[in-house]
C-alpha cells in the first residue's frame, strides 16, 4: 500500500543558518574541510604568513555542474595545481546557497558571509597567498550572484550525459525514497530522502516527493544543468568555461590544455601535474546507463529532460536504446 504524503511533508526540513548556531556551522565546515583538503608541502615565507591576515580572494575559481557529473574529479585535479588552494563543498556556503536563490539574503549580507568563509578556509591551511577554488554543484543556481560578490571570478561548468549522472545519483542515498524516515541529514542541511530542495519548482513539489528515484535524479540533473547554462549565457567567455565529462575521459590532454589556458596557468611543471591528474579520468563510467536503466526509467528521463539531452547532443533515443538492450538480453 502506497503511503499518501502531504505537500508539507514533501519539502525537506532544513537546518537554518542563524547567528546563534553559526559556531556550529563553522565547526562542521572546518572539520569537513580538514578531512577533504589535500595538503601540499610548502615552505613558510613572509608572503605566505602575511597573507594569513588578508587572504587572496582575487580571481576565485568555482567548479559547477549537476551532482555526479564529474565535479569532484575535476575539483581534485585542480587541487593538484600548486597555484591553487582547493576546497571541496564548503558546508557553510553550500547551505547558504538556498538563501541567495530564494532571496532571503541580500547581496551585502551574502558577500560578507561568503568572503569570510572563504578567507577563513584559506587561513586554516596558511594558503592566503594562493588562488582560491571550490566546487559545489549547488552554486549552479547562484552563479550570477557569486559574480557580483567576486567580479573577477572564473566558472568551470562540467556537463555529463544526464542518463549517466542520474543513474549515479540514484545509487547514492540523498534522494532515495527508502531514506524518508532515516532522519539523516546531508552536510548542506537537507534531510536525506525524497524531499523537495529549493530548486524544485513550487507547483511540482508533491510530484517530486511521490515519483521514482530515477525521476528525481534526472530532475536534479536538468535543473542544475539548465541553471548553469543560463548563467553561462550571461557571462563573458573569459569568465565561463564549459567542458564535457565524456570528452575529459576520451581526450584528456586536449581538455586539460583548454582549461589551463582559460585559467592562465603557464608554469610547465604545473601543466604537467594537471595533465597527469586529468589523464586518470575513466572511460568506463561513460554509457553505464545503457546496461542499467529500464525502458520505464528512460521513459521518465525522456519526459523530464529529453529536450535538454537533445540540445546538448545526447540525442540517441533513450527509449529505443533501452528496448534494443532488452531485446538483445
Amino acid at each position: 500500500m502506497t503511503r499518501t504524503v502531504s505537500q508539507a511533508e514533501n519539502v525537506a526540513r532544513i537546518r537554518p543558518i542563524t547567528w546563534f548556531n553559526l559556531p556550529c556551522w563553522a565547526y562542521r565546515t572546518a572539520v569537513s574541510n580538514l578531512r577533504n583538503y589535500r595538503p601540499t608541502r610548502r615552505h613558510l615565507s613572509v608572503r605566505r604568513i602575511g597573507r594569513c591576515f588578508v587572504p587572496n580572494l582575487r580571481n576565485p575559481i568555482f567548479v559547477v555542474g549537476a551532482p555526479r557529473s564529474g565535479t569532484t574529479f575535476l575539483g581534485k585535479c585542480l587541487g593538484e595545481l600548486p597555484e591553487i588552494s582547493y576546497h571541496f563543498e564548503p558546508i557553510a556556503t553550500k547551505a547558504a546557497a538556498r538563501y541567495l536563490y530564494e532571496g532571503h539574503w541580500g547581496l551585502v549580507r551574502a558577500r560578507w558571509f561568503y568572503r569570510n568563509v572563504y578567507a577563513w578556509l584559506m587561513r586554516i591551511h596558511a594558503d592566503g597567498d594562493l588562488r582560491f577554488a571550490e566546487k559545489t554543484p549547488r552554486n549552479a543556481f547562484v552563479m550570477l550572484a557569486l559574480l557580483r560578490m567576486f567580479p573577477d571570478a572564473s566558472f568551470i561548468h562540467i556537463i555529463r550525459d544526464g542518463r549517466d549522472a542520474a543513474l549515479s545519483l540514484s545509487e547514492r542515498p540523498w534522494l532515495q525514497a527508502a531514506e524518508r524516515d532515516s532522519k539523516r541529514v546531508e552536510p548542506g542541511g537537507y534531510r536525506y530522502g525524497p524531499f523537495a530542495r529549493f530548486w524544485v519548482e513550487r507547483d511540482r513539489v508533491h510530484e517530486f516527493g511521490s515519483t521514482s528515484d530515477i525521476h528525481r535524479c534526472i530532475w536534479s540533473w536538468r535543473r542544475h544543468t539548465e541553471a548553469a547554462l543560463a548563467a553561462g549565457d550571461d557571462l563573458a567567455t573569459d569568465r565561463y568555461h564549459e567542458l564535457r565529462y565524456e570528452s575529459l575521459t576520451t581526450h584528456p590532454q586536449e581538455e586539460a590544455d583548454r582549461l589551463l589556458a582559460f585559467l592562465g596557468i603557464t608554469d610547465m611543471a604545473s601543466r604537467k601535474t594537471f595533465h597527469e591528474a586529468v589523464s586518470r579520468a575513466s572511460v568506463k563510467s561513460v554509457g553505464r546507463w545503457r546496461g542499467k536503466l529500464s525502458a520505464e526509467d528512460l521513459e521518465q528521463i525522456e519526459t523530464e529532460a529529453g529536450p535538454l539531452l537533445t540540445r546538448l547532443g545526447y540525442d540517441d533515443k533513450a527509449v529505443t536504446g533501452a528496448r534494443d538492450h532488452e531485446s538483445a538480453s
